[in-house]
């Protein structure tokens, strides 16, 4: 396998466009995670009970799209800066693989539940583990770079 040019990257050679790159991924990762746990507590019965969690849903769904299509597309963009190095990172690969569960989580498991009337502990349950999945996905974020 031919190495990488590291240097054709404008994220390597431009030195703002790391950080930039940077900013908008952990934005919008903030834009997202944040939507998706308005509705865990919600369903947690701890907050935001004007609203139900189907309402809440409804409310977030386009920002919680918008911030997972940003932090994927600035993701993708800061992988190619090294791929080889991410290729490598342990912490990297669990972050990818805690990516793709949440996402499927939350578009089966935790939407269904969120719209339907389970009983409160499903609903907290599945909140929770809503909850678990985001954090580990944000600290293995934080812990690429020590890896």
């Amino acid at each position: 396998m031919p190495a990488y040019d590291l240097s054709a990257n404008p994220l390597n050679n431009t030195e703002w466009a790391f950080p930039l790159t940077e900013c908008f991924h952990i934005g919008a990762m903030a834009l997202a995670i944040g939507t998706i746990v308005l509705v865990d507590l919600r369903l947690m019965g701890l907050g935001l009970r004007r609203q139900t969690s189907a309402q809440l849903l409804d409310a977030t769904e386009v920002l919680t799209l918008a911030g997972l299509a940003i932090a994927i597309t600035s993701g993708l963009l800061i992988f190619s800066s090294d791929p080889q190095a991410y290729a490598r990172n342990d912490v990297f690969l669990f972050k990818m693989a805690a990516l793709l569960v949440a996402i499927v989580y939350n578009y089966t498991i935790h939407r269904g539940i969120a719209q339907g009337s389970a009983s409160g502990v499903a609903r907290s349950m599945v909140a929770g583990g809503s909850v678990l999945l985001w954090c580990s996905l944000v600290f293995a974020g934080i812990f690429t770079a020590f890896a």
